[in-house]
């Protein structure tokens, strides 16, 4: 049944109005822009505790290198007065005035326990960062390598079996043992096979993805095998990446202490020394705050390392976005 428009008393004109079609515009697609570092972060700060942790990162890592810039640190500045050493931090503080460098008391040469403590964060911090960074680097793009060439994986496999059954401690400490044990060797020490386990789990990843249809059809097209690991392949394992590396920066850490600990360390003043040389205050009626403060502070900024990078690894897998 026909409607009767002339019942509106309006014209054609007015009834009616040309559309004119645009094929450009037909292929537009309404949606909102989608970034994924900004969806990253959206998911990070929707919970509470992780803005509160990673303020308490960001408060440590200051501590670590912009306190230490204001301050002067002298090991052995009061180390003539005998009245100045292993003094609790009432006894500190009523000796030399209230100062923020004596609220964690004086050690045995008298020096100030909270300022010896963050420089040797910084120590070990920057330790962690570049032991991870280069062997995230090297272990990531030789991994993705790895994983994608077949005649890389044959060869590669052989060395990690060759490497990976050398305990890890007894070889850096072998290192250390032959060169001087300062920071460059520590460095060297962790980072010459450090990058090996990292890239046969990479190599893992890559195995379980390498034979989608877009690689095959990259590899139909031409591309060469290193494009297709860096270009297809490793954008979509930032997730895992990250949470490797949140298990990585706190572990390095973890080992310049233990290896101070048992005598094996770094000549620097780092967390590890400081607790090495604190060891005989643990047990010393008095004198526990000189070797508890380091170790608390090395196993807070442990911790915070690892549950902000395990929050931002999840922040990073895409499913997480919706």
């Amino acid at each position: 049944m026909e409607y009767d428009y002339s019942k509106l008393g309006l014209s054609t004109e007015e009834l009616f109005s040309r559309h004119d079609h645009s094929d450009l515009e037909s292929e537009k697609i309404i949606a909102p822009r989608y970034s994924y570092w900004r969806s990253v972060f959206r998911v990070f700060f929707r919970k509470k505790l992780n803005t509160v942790i990673l303020l308490l990162l960001v408060a440590m890592i200051a501590f670590a290198y912009i306190y230490p810039m204001l301050t002067v640190y002298d090991k052995y500045g009061n180390l003539l007065n005998a009245d100045a050493k292993h003094l609790s931090p009432q006894a500190a503080i009523d000796m030399f005035g209230f100062q923020i460098k004596y609220i964690l008391g004086t050690g045995a040469a008298g020096q100030s326990t909270f300022d010896a403590i963050w420089n040797g964060s910084r120590i070990s911090i920057s330790l962690a960062l570049i032991c991870a960074a280069i062997n995230m680097s090297i272990g990531v793009v030789i991994g993705a390598i790895w994983g994608f060439s077949k005649r890389v994986d044959a060869i590669m496999v052989e060395v990690y079996n060759i490497l990976a059954n050398v305990p890890y401690i007894l070889l850096i400490s072998v290192l250390l043992m032959l060169f001087s044990p300062s920071f460059w060797t520590m460095v060297f020490a962790l980072t010459v096979t450090g990058w090996l386990g990292i890239a046969y789990f990479i190599r893992t990843q890559v195995i379980i993805i390498r034979d989608r249809e877009y690689n095959l059809a990259s590899r139909c097209l031409g591309t060469r095998t290193v494009k297709i690991a860096l270009k297809n392949i490793l954008p979509f394992m930032t997730s895992v990446i990250v949470t490797l590396l949140a298990t990585e920066i706190p572990s390095y850490i973890s080992y310049e202490v233990f290896l101070a600990f048992i005598g094996r360390g770094i000549n620097q003043m780092s967390l590890g020394r400081l607790i090495y040389e604190a060891e005989p205050s643990m047990m010393t009626p008095g004198w526990e705050i000189e070797f508890w403060s380091p170790v608390a502070i090395s196993a807070v900024i442990t911790v915070v390392l690892y549950v902000v990078g395990q929050n931002l690894g999840d922040a990073s897998d895409p499913r997480t976005h919706m």
